[in-house]
């Protein structure tokens, strides 16, 4: 069975809504914490400064939007400058299988390099074996690190109370 190549449009900001819908389900699955006030801005810096990034709506045979994809520029000394964060990488359960994550990955990289980066990096939760192996099979390297994370508007709203 011929499967045909995994098509993609850029998500402008007319598409907020339809993005943020994407973005529920994909925290939803994978458990992570949902809140929208946080997520609509961010969503917003990307979607209307490029130079953060882009956001890719993943489309089926017929046209219609079946996922998302955020890659985000980062910053690191160690990584030797500019990086591509793969940020998010959601594809609905009926456009999965038949090598549609790595047609994906294979369009992110693509991007990434478009923007002069030498290094992609992602995260993936612990419990999401599945993906894990996904990216590990194309290339990835676990660093072997853990990520540690602070709400630093927290930790300052908590002092000054």
């Amino acid at each position: 069975m011929h499967t045909a190549p995994l098509d993609f449009r850029l998500a402008t900001v007319a598409d907020t809504e339809l993005v943020i819908g994407l973005m529920r389900d994909f925290y939803a699955e994978d458990h992570l914490d949902f809140e929208e006030a946080r997520v609509r801005r961010a969503l917003a810096a990307l979607l209307e400064d490029p130079r953060n990034g882009e956001v890719l709506l993943w489309l089926s045979e017929t046209g219609e939007v079946v996922g998302h994809a955020a890659l985000a520029m980062g910053f690191s000394l160690e990584q030797g400058g500019h990086f591509a964060l793969l940020d998010e990488l959601y594809l609905s359960h009926a456009a999965r299988g038949r090598g549609r994550g790595k047609q994906a990955l294979a369009i992110l990289e693509q991007r990434a390099n478009a923007r002069g980066v030498e290094r992609m990096r992602l995260e993936v939760n612990h419990h999401n074996e599945l993906a894990r192996r996904l990216y590990l099979a194309t290339g990835y390297v676990d660093d072997t690190r853990s990520l540690l994370t602070l709400q630093l508007a927290k930790r300052l709203r908590d002092a000054r109370a």
